[in-house]
């Protein structure tokens, strides 16, 4: 697959087909997303993978943490600024928006709204979890590295034909996760992502986040051609 195809073709998949991916093939993507560049070439992401009856240990371990902490036990670092101002924080709604429409679930049921967030923590169905996490004593610039990481794990996933879905929902479980995963005290977890084929019939699946025209986010000056 072309590069620009994969970047057209992602979306955040909420609805995966049980159908497991292999081993190998997970290693291969998870080795060759490092690739991306790194300040130093420090490479400063960790990744755990986890499937098959380690993922449905973690699955089991989460329905009651849900249940006792519904808001979670808080994050380890802000996900979004204390006070989003638009048009970033039109955008967020909106999106959120979309979502809960492509499934009939409307804004004043948060009954529904809620079991559907809690579906982060089933992986959305997806037969793989992925965790990224990184050395506490980082600063933004390997944070920055950790982004172009990750983005290249869910281009790489295109060209299997695999789809992805990043969760920093993950985030707000980090103690749970870092118990269940063995990680280092030195590691923060920053999210975790479902892995496998998409439920193209899904309803979850049929919208796209729009993105905002060229001119929104960019300028051009001094070309001559």
């Amino acid at each position: 697959m072309h590069v620009r195809d994969a970047i057209a073709s992602r979306y955040s998949c909420r609805s995966f087909l049980p159908a497991p991916v292999p081993e190998k093939t997970v290693r291969g993507i998870i080795e060759r997303a490092a690739q991306a560049p790194s300040a130093g070439n420090i490479q400063p992401w960790r990744v755990d993978a986890i499937a098959g009856d380690r993922l449905e240990a973690l699955k089991a371990l989460m329905r009651p943490r849900m249940s006792e902490l519904p808001k979670g036990e808080g994050t380890e670092y802000p996900i979004y600024p204390p006070d989003l101002q638009p048009p970033y924080s039109d955008r967020r709604f909106a999106v959120g928006e979309m979502l809960y429409r492509s499934i009939n679930v409307p804004r004043e049921d948060k009954a529904a709204r809620y079991r559907q967030y809690a579906r982060n923590f089933e992986f959305f169905g997806a037969p793989v979890g992925l965790f990224v996490s990184v050395e506490r004593s980082f600063v933004l610039g390997q944070w920055i590295d950790l982004g172009s990481y990750i983005q290249n794990v869910m281009l790489l996933a295109r060209d299997h034909g695999l789809h992805t879905c990043p969760q920093e929902a993950w985030a707000s479980f980090s103690r749970t996760v870092a118990n269940f995963l063995d990680l280092p005290a030195s590691m923060m977890l920053f999210c975790g992502m479902a892995l496998g084929y998409a439920d193209e019939a899904a309803a979850i699946n049929s919208w796209r986040a729009p993105r905002v025209p060229l001119e929104e986010f960019a300028t051009f000056s001094g070309f001559t051609d």
